[in-house]
């Protein structure tokens, strides 16, 4: 029987693209830090994951999820049977408390381990795949100043995205004019969603709201702080404007929390913030009993993790067919590591092919592709949004 034999993590820092680098009212990202991990078993196969970690967003670093892989983690995974994934992942998540980055690359290591033992796509150890076609998804567009946001929504047309996301939450005159700056770029056909990232107070959204009504805006993420359930319950009864909760909605009690208020539309999973792909399928599963929508979101990760959210994206229920997701980390890094990396065509991703995640992790001395190489898109520098909380965010 295979026994896994060896946990491996290994901390890397990766620029991430000075044109796109999202800014917003959670701070500023111009690098992202990953570690990646390896699961090695007795028969020589590998199973990888990663986590992209971010203090300001769910309270882990790259210093603190190495610790908990090698103090916490690997003594309960050396020497189990790799295909005992509920039993693993309930061992993980009753170490210790939080850190759900850190769960999410060990249960991503663990499905893909056991797809490739198995010979089969991760997406079918989540109950196979409920679609085929490739995900949609939309460009995140940051608190540049208009001219600098109307640049990178002029250069997301030029790569075929029909929907965007604008950042908003830092100050409501200034956030509607870069809205209205996208919207004349896009036209009037191209979904246009608005993310506060927490930063708007019921105040601004109801003063925003007019003019975010007559701009066809399809979606309001996370307008007010996190888990203000009740607040988000008011906005949506004087809005047609659908509410989504991104930052409010981290577990599935979160989500269970946030329907019973009846204060969203839809919900963004991904697997890092909900520690894990079947921990996304759960909240994906809740919110299909309700009669809500979800998304993939997106913490700017890189291949391996992308590559789980598009397998989740093929195998949950519910998921929106107005919103697009937001599977494009990659696309926002000045490096790539997958091998072979997540596709991108006609501004949507397609599902690895292959058993497991369906990618590997390349030589991360020389892998990816040169930013000087691809299209530049924003050119301008980001406004005021970055002094305001300074520091690494969520971002896309």
């Amino acid at each position: 029987m295979s026994r896994i034999v060896s946990v491996d993590s290994t901390p890397v820092t990766i620029d991430v693209r000075s044109d796109l680098a999202i800014v917003s009212a959670a701070g500023a990202h111009p690098v992202s830090r990953f570690v990646l991990v390896r699961l090695r078993t007795t028969d020589g196969v590998e199973g990888v994951g990663e986590a992209n970690v971010v203090p300001g967003w769910s309270g882990e670093s790259q210093a603190g999820a190495m610790a908990a892989i090698a103090e916490l983690i690997r003594p309960l995974l050396i020497g189990a049977d790799p295909l005992a994934l509920s039993r693993l992942t309930d061992a993980v998540d009753r170490a210790f408390i939080g850190n759900p980055f850190t769960k999410a690359a060990i249960d991503m290591a663990l499905i893909d381990l056991a797809g490739k033992l198995l010979r089969t796509p991760a997406c079918v150890l989540l109950g196979g795949a409920r679609r085929e076609t490739p995900v949609a998804l939309k460009i995140s567009i940051g608190a540049f100043p208009p001219s600098g946001a109307a640049r990178v929504a002029g250069w997301a047309m030029r790569q075929g995205f029909r929907a965007v996301k604008v950042k908003v939450g830092i100050s409501v005159p200034d956030d509607l004019e870069r809205v209205r700056a996208v919207r004349a770029t896009v036209g009037p056909d191209v979904a246009i969603g608005v993310d506060a990232n927490a930063g708007w107070t019921e105040t601004d959204v109801l003063a925003a709201l007019p003019e975010l009504e007559r701009l066809g805006v399809n979606m309001i993420e996370e307008p007010l702080r996190r888990r203000d359930f009740r607040g988000c319950a008011r906005l949506r009864l004087r809005t047609r404007i659908p509410i989504m909760l991104d930052e409010s909605v981290f577990t599935p009690q979160d989500a269970l929390d946030a329907v019973r208020a009846e204060a969203c539309d839809i919900i963004s999973i991904y697997p890092g913030k909900n520690g894990g792909l079947r921990k996304s399928l759960e909240i994906a599963s809740l919110a299909a009993s309700a009669g809500l929508h979800c998304i993939i979101g997106s913490n700017l990760e890189w291949d391996v993790a992308s590559a789980a959210m598009l397998h989740l994206a093929a195998a949950m229920p519910a998921l929106s067919p107005t919103v697009a997701s937001d599977i494009i980390g990659p696309l926002y890094h000045t490096r790539r590591i997958g091998d072979p990396g997540i596709r991108y065509e006609h501004g949507r991703a397609l599902l690895p092919d292959g058993p497991g995640l369906g990618v590997g992790i390349g030589d991360l001395t020389a892998a990816g592709t040169d930013a000087d190489s691809v299209e530049q898109a924003g050119g301008e520098g980001a406004s005021t949004a970055g002094s305001k909380q300074a520091g690494g965010s969520k971002q896309a």
